[in-house]
């Protein structure tokens, strides 16, 4: 059964949060498939009604408990998955936002695995989504920590 997430008859909208706190950047880890393992930012799908700035916002607290405060957008990322015959299993546009953080501590959803506050130059040593490191370097250049 498909979840509307897999063979999609259009790409499918959503946000993710780059969360600046001081200087640091919160990364999550994927707790399940497709992705699992890898070290990205928190997000997910848009619902219909719901501004990019309100997704972001529900996803983050959804999946960490945290407080943000969306500023503005930091980029974009498209994922276009195939399978064997080369038909679209998965497409995604990720509209990713320069965020501050407001207030609590990650409590994660069962969609993650992990979650740490870090310092940009560690993202070096993680596995994670294309263009991370480019995201969140957009999102310190809009978001100046707070010294």
């Amino acid at each position: 059964m498909s979840d509307g997430r897999t063979y999609p008859i259009r790409p499918i909208l959503a946000v993710s949060a780059a969360i600046i706190r001081e200087e640091r950047i919160l990364i999550v880890r994927r707790g399940r498939a497709p992705a699992r393992g890898v070290y990205t930012l928190p997000g997910g799908g848009v619902e219909a009604g719901e501004t990019l700035v309100e997704a972001a916002k529900r996803e983050v607290k959804e999946e960490t408990g945290l407080d943000v405060a969306p500023v503005a957008l930091a980029g974009h990322r498209e994922v276009i998955v195939r399978d064997a015959q080369g038909r679209v299993e998965r497409h995604f546009v990720i509209l990713s936002f320069a965020t501050r953080w407001i207030s609590g501590e990650p409590v994660l959803n069962d969609e993650l695995s992990e979650a740490h506050w870090l310092v940009p130059a560690d993202l070096a040593r993680l596995e994670t989504t294309e263009g991370l490191a480019e995201i969140v370097a957009a999102a310190f250049a809009i978001v100046a920590p707070a010294r």
